[in-house]
């Protein structure tokens, strides 16, 4: 029998509905377990530097209530090497893209377009247990 922890992901979103979606879909479809979240730049930065060790995926959205998701990226930039941090967001422009990888995201998903890639890449970062490095 093939049986993985579920990884544990931290979501900053501050759209409810996309919200309970997410952490529905990624519970069942990419094996993750969704530990807590936020809804904006200050809860999100608060909860990180509280909870250093707790989480593998951290998945932000850029347009939050307060603040944006730059600012959670950037406070994710001293993580540990297995601790991924991912844009998920409507505003997937080449801009955007760089400027939050810039700042240090693993990866960046349209919200609109690239739900899949989000889950295949959940599926390549929790059954790698850490992965490869890039």
């Amino acid at each position: 029998m093939n049986h993985t922890m579920p990884f544990k992901t931290y979501l900053v979103e501050d759209n409810a509905v996309i919200r309970e979606n997410l952490v529905s879909f990624l519970e069942d479809v990419a094996d993750a377990q969704v530990i807590a979240h936020a809804t904006t730049e200050t809860e999100a930065v608060t909860w990180l530097g509280d909870h250093r060790d707790c989480w593998d995926l951290a998945i932000v959205d850029l347009f939050l209530a307060q603040g944006n998701g730059f600012g959670v990226i950037q406070a994710c930039r001293n993580r540990k090497h297995h601790q991924k941090v991912v844009v998920l967001s409507n505003y997937a422009t080449p801009d955007m893209r760089e400027r939050s990888r810039a700042l240090g995201a693993d990866a960046f998903f349209d919200k609109s377009a690239e739900i899949d890639l989000l889950v295949q890449y959940c599926e390549s970062v929790g059954g790698a247990g850490g992965g490869t490095s890039h």
